[in-house]
């Protein structure tokens, strides 16, 4: 009986290969012999999660053509991986994927760092901040205050509590958007509200535009259920969507859904401006594509001279076309797991419906919660809090990499959580396997990509700052020494740091 439960091809595994950054030579040292380099490559791709564990991987001779390598180069980098643990085979049935016994198995998004693991390891994977005391434990207080009423109901509000929706709505058209409460389905965060809509719109097989690069975990939760995604590269620095492409893409794969983050873009920053808004709206329309945006990150205007376009859904006022995203998660607290949709009320309903099959409803008193914040004027400074932090820890950020890494390029955002980061030369996959070793948890372009693209890059979060920064920074810059030396074995063990 096989042991794997999925397959990889010869040629998508050629293209995610042959994509790295070979490892750069340090003085003195050799590149690694050609089945070494293979080994690594591959070894790189299941830590990542990119290539999962329990895989089956190509026939030696299927992967040698596709690399144009000899078949005695496949033989010994996988005669390397089975000695090193992370390839299993059995005559008949292949070889596959695994993880030597104990090793954690590789994340396929960007799961938190365990709590119990942040004394030693500075942890750059999530972009997110704490809580914005006192006000979560005020938001709370008053939802207690609050529930008796709905305690005494079944408690499933599929389409999310009716106070809630209106206040949602409220502030939509508060922002120059008319939205009635039927407009707005409140979900699990913004991830249930992405997997609903792919549920509802984007059945296995179905093609979905996304930037390139693009959120992470919403990459991957498209892609676990079974969307072909069609990357669609970004303009070069802030400057936000390329235009041209989006139309040709939207034209010639005529995708059944387009993703995009047009209010301070994860990972790069940018921020779309009003015509780009616009043309993309009614390139959109005319391609019969469905638009997600996601305005997770619309509140975080860090910079106080920076102009807010209007919402994209501005410019669809029948909303036939666009479907908003908000959360809670951003703006407030990742832990307060609160999410909408915003879009035609035929759009909802079917939603609504849908969900009825998946997680029935979002838990009443995190509602209760948000409803509180938000009426209270409390939402707002929570929202200011945030602001402020974010913008401290973005400056402390980039001095510190200024100062430990200068050849490392990026542009710095007006807004949002996360920096977009050329590794200077080196491969950010490497960096993220050696940073753990060193103490910090950074996440490699790659995840961000389709395809291996991005291999240069990582993305650094604004989520700690001052001596924290200081530090991350100072470890991120021993990562790249040990790589750009060829080390990336028997490293030392990170130092415990107290913030």
């Amino acid at each position: 009986m096989a042991q794997w439960t999925s397959a990889v091809g010869a040629p998508a595994l050629a293209r995610q290969l042959q994509a790295q950054q070979p490892r750069p030579a340090g003085p003195g040292t050799r590149r690694p012999p050609a089945y070494r380099a293979l080994a690594d490559g591959i070894r790189l791709l299941v830590l990542e999660g990119r290539v999962p564990v329990a895989a089956r991987l190509p026939a030696e001779r299927e992967l040698a053509m596709a690399l144009a390598v000899s078949r005695t180069t496949v033989a010994a980098a996988y005669e390397a991986l089975r000695n090193e643990g992370f390839l299993e085979s059995r005559r008949g049935a292949g070889s596959w994927t695994a993880v030597p016994a104990g090793n954690p198995l590789p994340a396929r998004g960007l799961e938190p760092l365990p709590p119990e693991s942040l004394g030693s390891m500075i942890d750059l994977g999530c972009a997110a901040l704490p809580a914005p005391e006192p006000w979560l434990t005020r938001g709370i207080q008053g939802a207690l205050e609050e529930l008796p009423p709905y305690a005494h109901t079944h408690g499933d509000y599929p389409a999310g509590l009716p106070a809630l929706r209106q206040m949602l709505a409220d502030r939509y058209t508060r922002r120059g958007i008319p939205t009635m409460p039927e407009q707005i389905m409140v979900t699990t965060g913004a991830m249930g509200a992405m997997d609903a809509i792919c549920h509802l719109f984007a059945g296995r097989g179905e093609r979905i535009a996304v930037e390139s690069p693009s959120y992470a975990n919403i990459l991957q939760l498209m892609r676990e259920a079974g969307a072909r995604l069609v990357p669609v590269a970004m303009a070069e620095g802030l400057r936000g969507w390329d235009l041209p492409r989006w139309r040709q893409v939207l034209r010639d794969a005529a995708p059944r859904l387009a993703y995009v983050v047009a209010d301070f873009h994860n990972p790069t920053g940018a921020l779309a401006d009003e015509d780009q808004r616009r043309q993309l709206v009614d390139a959109a329309r005319s391609a019969g594509t469905v638009l997600v945006v996601d305005e997770t990150m619309s509140e975080l205007r860090l910079d106080d001279g920076t102009a807010m376009p209007r919402p994209v859904c501005a410019f669809d006022p029948a909303g036939s076309t666009v479907l908003t995203v908000g959360s809670a998660s951003k703006a407030f607290w990742a832990g307060m797991r609160i999410g909408w949709v915003r879009a035609a009320p035929d759009v909802i309903r079917s939603l609504v419906a849908a969900r009825a099959y998946a997680d029935l409803g979002t838990p009443v008193l995190e509602q209760l919660g948000v409803d509180w914040l938000m009426r209270t004027g409390g939402w707002d400074e929570a929202v200011a809090l945030r602001r402020e932090q974010a913008r401290r820890n973005r400056d402390d950020m980039v001095a510190a990499l200024h100062r430990e890494l200068p050849d490392w390029e990026f542009e710095i955002p007006h807004g949002g959580l996360t920096l977009w980061v050329r590794a200077g030369g080196l491969s950010g996959s490497r960096l993220a396997e050696v940073g753990e070793r060193v103490g910090v948890r950074v996440p490699s372009g790659p995840r961000f990509g389709v395809d291996g693209a991005f291999e240069g890059y990582v993305r650094l979060p604004f989520t700690v700052g001052g001596p924290v920064a200081e530090e991350a920074a100072a470890r991120l810059a021993a990562a790249a020494r040990l790589v750009r030396t060829g080390v990336t074995t028997g490293t030392e063990a990170p130092r415990t740091f107290v913030a």
